[in-house]
């Protein structure tokens, strides 16, 4: 970069968080131009993945989308204000302090346990009407859904376990969808094959983002995308056909130059090879960027990407900006995510995933919702 005296800025704007609603919208068509002709039920649990719940869903149900999954109960009831004749699954199940709410907001539990089935059709049969549900079978995740032998069980006496229930969904969660070549994708797909052929006939579910790109076969007559939706990878290193949705910015707050020898940051873990030119930005920990991007995150200038050297402090960011062509100033926009920095970027160099990232964007950064192109 071009070379010019110190400088730093006093009045910036706050961090700006662009949520592209028209991108999550063509997400979706385009999820459901991949799974066609399953019906594509859109994932907004954890406020849309941090987004934003209305803004989220409002673009959704605009772009034809009337089915949804969150996973608490809250969550459910401030969806129905918003969508009001769209199917809500709730993946929390049918916990008996839920039961009430889950009725009168017409919400369908996802049921993970013989307890639940029972629960939920004890509820059936005291409010004398016959009840939607849906029922998680385990097939190798072992965390929620009916085990083997709840699977048998019920298999075995399917009427009497769902009097009162009318079952509108089979469903099953894949533990490496994100891992094409993974053995265990085909595994589950077998032993889900395996289970809806001993239950009585309904619809059937087994991919969400990642398990619409592994072929036909694990499409069934549903497909749950959430993190496609906005705009993530759901496999990471490959060719992704989702727009991006999300953009994070700030300004340059102060570029300075820099000796060769001297250090960067709290505990003074990056020291300079060269003569450098160094730009710091208001964001930090405590906007969402993890502390882990120390020394391994870059940030995007002008299409170009510059390291991030130091640590991250819980509001500043140092990045070296002597390779960005150009003259870089105080002022100057700088991009955290979007479309120079994408979200797998950000999630490799921090050594974790996209989910968590969306999820932990903080509310300090303004956020703007972004209806056209």
């Amino acid at each position: 970069m071009d070379r010019a005296d110190d400088e730093i800025i006093t009045d910036f704007e706050a961090a700006n968080l662009t949520v592209r609603t028209h991108a999550v919208a063509a997400n979706f068509r385009t999820a459901q131009r991949l799974a066609s002709p399953s019906l594509v039920a859109g994932v907004v649990k954890a406020d849309a993945y941090g987004l934003g719940l209305t803004p989220v869903a409002k673009a959704l149900v605009d772009a034809g989308c009337d089915t949804f999954f969150v996973a608490r109960l809250d969550e459910g009831i401030a969806l129905r204000m918003l969508a009001r004749r769209a199917r809500i699954f709730v993946l929390d199940g049918a916990q008996p302090d839920m039961v009430p709410g889950l009725i009168s907001h017409n919400l369908t539990p996802v049921l993970n346990s013989l307890a639940e089935i029972a629960a939920w059709s004890a509820a059936a049969r005291a409010t004398k009407t016959q009840l939607d549900a849906a029922v998680h079978i385990d097939t190798g995740m072992n965390r929620l859904g009916l085990a083997a032998s709840e699977l048998n069980a019920l298999a075995a006496e399917p009427a009497r376990m769902l009097s009162g229930l009318r079952v509108v969904l089979w469903m099953s969660h894949l533990a490496c969808s994100d891992e094409p070549d993974n053995k265990m994708n085909a595994m589950q797909l077998e032993r889900f094959k395996t289970a809806l052929a001993m239950l009585p006939e309904a619809p059937a579910s087994l991919s969400a983002s990642g398990g619409i790109l592994l072929g036909k076969d694990y499409l069934f007559d549903m497909v749950r995308p959430g993190l496609a939706l906005y705009g993530g990878a759901p496999h990471p290193g490959y060719a992704n056909p989702f727009q991006p949705a999300v953009r994070l910015t700030t300004k340059i707050m102060q570029v300075r130059h820099a000796p060769k020898g001297e250090t960067v940051g709290y505990s003074a873990t990056y020291r300079l090879k060269r003569p450098s030119v160094l730009a710091t930005a208001a964001l930090g920990y405590a906007d969402g960027i993890f502390r882990t991007l120390s020394n391994s995150g870059s940030v995007g200038i002008n299409g170009i990407k510059a390291p991030v050297v130091g640590r991250v402090s819980m509001d500043l960011l140092t990045f070296d900006v002597t390779d960005v062509p150009g003259t870089i100033t105080a002022g100057q926009d700088v991009e955290l995510i979007g479309d120079t920095v994408s979200l797998e970027d950000i999630a490799t160099a921090a050594d974790t995933i996209t989910y968590e990232i969306l999820t932990s964007l903080s509310r300090r950064a303004r956020r703007q919702y972004e209806e056209t192109p």
